[in-house]
């Protein structure tokens, strides 16, 4: 399946990227303020390459350390970096989802045919080595001024790290249990040279895990792994089951085991590959002000609380670069990473709701917050039982607000298609249903209320057996000796379309 070679960090990856002429390095001055962003954010617009900043300068002068910007600000390169073509982003969702729930062995041949599904669980275990690239240098004085972090927006509160994979772990697990860690994309604020402010939202891994410290009254070892390897940062970014680990899935993603080492002063592993580590202290109770941010709404989000990270070491490569990306209102990096994502977990959701021909979730919705199922439908009310298994299948779903079900005949990602549905197979008496104070993260202002807002649900299917009381409508289509006459005739003309 993978037609191109496992990239086991994030250089090897962009230098497939420079050889294939999709990175494009800047030795002009770049200011950290807002200027690295309206240069990323116009190449990403454009389907442009991976940025590499040589020249950067913060409020005290040039920073050594280069920036990377624009990593997967293409498709064609989320899918490289998964070490596939996009053509092959479907048949990879389907590795996974019989990964997730194996048939039984029909026999010999059927076994051997599985050896790739073995392979990819021996990937899953994570593979310690006792010294790593990561772990060139090390400083026990922390001081984030030498890292190039940029202040992407106007109204942004300071610099902001967006890329991080953040490494935590529950309470009471072992240093070497790397299964029941967590490895989550979180922003951080820089609010001094050592400490960050940590946004974790509620529902996520790394807010469980910090629960767990917070009640044992004990201070919580985290620690930030920056330019990972493409896999990982994938990895983590997916919206997981609670029950699956990062640091194994992408393992499996990877097509190889990753390989991870002791951090130097918090009692955790981390990835050997990165080319930084920031690792701290999360302490009982410490919080502060954190944002206002551009988010990926297009909109700034609020001021909240959140904990403080109080960094005790940072280490690196002798030569590191800084991964960055920014976010705001679609196209923009997470987007893009989206709709390859919706690919990729096409034959997952099939798992769960069989009668799935396709979905789809808009970009311009944010990624999350609309979502189109066409489906093969059999039964009055099966629309209505997919909005609420749809709602109920992942902690990310419970923050759409609107799921529409069309038919089977009707493309999903296409808004012609699903508009005309909407007009002619839907009555809002009838096919729409409302729920009320239902989880909706923050950042949604729209909502009466924080953390809670109401859903719609539009039934815009052909309406059987009790569902309606009139005859339904013929949908119209042309005979077919007709149309193949148009076509013969208008190729004739020179009319072909």
């Amino acid at each position: 399946m993978r037609s191109l070679p496992v990239f086991p960090d994030l250089r090897s990856f962009t230098d497939w990227c420079a050889a294939k002429g999709q990175l494009l390095r800047i030795v002009d001055p770049v200011s950290l303020q807002q200027q690295t962003t309206a240069v990323a954010d116009r190449v990403l617009r454009a389907g442009g390459p991976v940025l590499r900043f040589d020249h950067v300068t913060g409020p005290a002068g040039r920073v050594a350390m280069p920036l990377l910007a624009n990593l997967f600000g293409t498709r064609e390169r989320v899918a490289a970096g998964l070490g596939l073509t996009l053509d092959q982003i479907p048949e990879l969702g389907a590795f996974l989802a019989a990964l997730r729930t194996p048939a039984p062995v029909a026999g010999m041949r059927d076994a051997l045919s599985r050896w790739p599904h073995l392979q990819a669980a021996l990937n899953t275990r994570a593979k310690v080595v006792r010294s790593a690239e990561v772990q060139e240098v090390v400083q026990t004085a922390p001081d984030m001024g030498r890292i190039p972090v940029p202040t992407c927006w106007p109204g942004d509160a300071g610099p902001l790290i967006t890329w991080p994979v953040v490494l935590t772990r529950p309470y009471g697990s072992a240093q070497e249990d790397t299964a029941a860690y967590n490895a989550g994309v979180y922003r951080a604020q820089v609010i001094g040279h050592d400490r960050l402010i940590m946004r974790w939202l509620a529902h996520r891994g790394g807010a469980g895990h910090h629960r767990t410290w917070e009640r044992a009254g004990q201070p919580m070892p985290v620690a930030l792994a920056l330019g990972c390897d493409p896999a990982l940062l994938l990895g983590a970014a997916l919206p997981l089951p609670e029950q699956v680990s990062e640091l194994t899935f992408s393992g499996v993603l990877r097509g190889a085991r990753t390989p991870l080492v002791a951090a130097k002063t918090v009692p955790l592993m981390v990835p050997a590959n990165a080319e930084i580590i920031l690792e701290g202290w999360v302490h009982p109770g410490e919080t502060a002000p954190e944002g206002p941010f551009g988010d990926h709404t297009g909109y700034y989000n609020s001021v909240d609380q959140f904990p403080v990270l109080r960094l005790s070491a940072i280490t690196h490569r002798r030569d590191p670069v800084y991964l960055t990306t920014h976010t705001g209102r679609p196209p923009d990096e997470p987007s893009v990473i989206g709709e390859v994502f919706n690919e990729l977990a096409l034959p997952v959701f099939r798992q769960q709701i069989p009668e799935l021909r396709d979905l789809w979730l808009p970009p311009a919705a944010c990624s999350y917050r609309i979502a189109i199922l066409s489906i093969d439908k059999r039964y009055p009310g099966q629309a209505r039982r997919v909005m609420l298994a749809l709602w109920g299948m992942l902690a990310q779903f419970s923050y759409t607000k609107m799921v529409i079900v069309v038919d089977a005949d009707i493309n999903p990602r296409d808004w012609n298609d699903v508009a005309w549905a909407m007009a002619t197979r839907m009555d809002p008496s009838r096919d729409v249903t409302i729920l009320d104070r239902t989880p909706m993260d923050y950042l949604d202002f729209a909502s009466p209320e924080p953390g809670l807002a109401g859903k719609i649900g539009i039934d815009a299917t052909n309406k059987i057996g009790p569902e309606t009381t009139r005859d339904w409508g013929e949908v119209m289509a042309q005979a077919p000796e007709a149309e193949a006459f148009a076509e013969q005739l208008l190729a004739r003309l020179g009319q072909r379309r």
